[in-house]
């Protein structure tokens, strides 16, 4: 697969992808006659997990920690469960915040919608 056609089903640029392949995230792809990057089309697992961690706000630097372990093979099991573990208390704690600043706003605009009530 061309990186344009990597773009298109992932939804990221190609200049994001030419990142990614050169810190690491990503392996280096294959050239074909041309020069241009052909992608086995077995990344597009990987690359949707990356996206959902990078969405979960993972760091860039722990994103790499893991890719780097996960390389290592299966003697690195129990290093990228630590990671994503770690890496899931701080979204629980993250969304236990959303949640409560949820509530502040939903009591804030009920307040609202009772002051236009009596300004009517």
């Amino acid at each position: 697969m061309k990186i344009g056609d990597i773009a298109k089903q992932t939804g990221l640029t190609a200049h994001t992808l030419r990142y990614y392949e050169r810190i690491g995230l990503l392996p280096y792809a294959l050239r074909d006659n041309a020069g241009q990057r052909s992608y086995d089309g077995a990344i597009l697992p990987w690359i949707a997990f990356l996206q959902r961690l990078k969405t979960t706000g993972m760091p860039i630097r722990d994103m790499l920690s893991y890719a780097g372990l996960r390389n290592g093979g299966a003697a690195t099991i129990p290093g990228r469960r630590h990671l994503l573990e770690t890496h899931r208390q701080r979204i629980q704690a993250h969304i236990a915040e959303l949640q409560s600043s949820l509530l502040v706003l939903d009591a804030k605009i009920a307040g609202y919608a009772d002051a236009n009530v009596h300004e009517e």
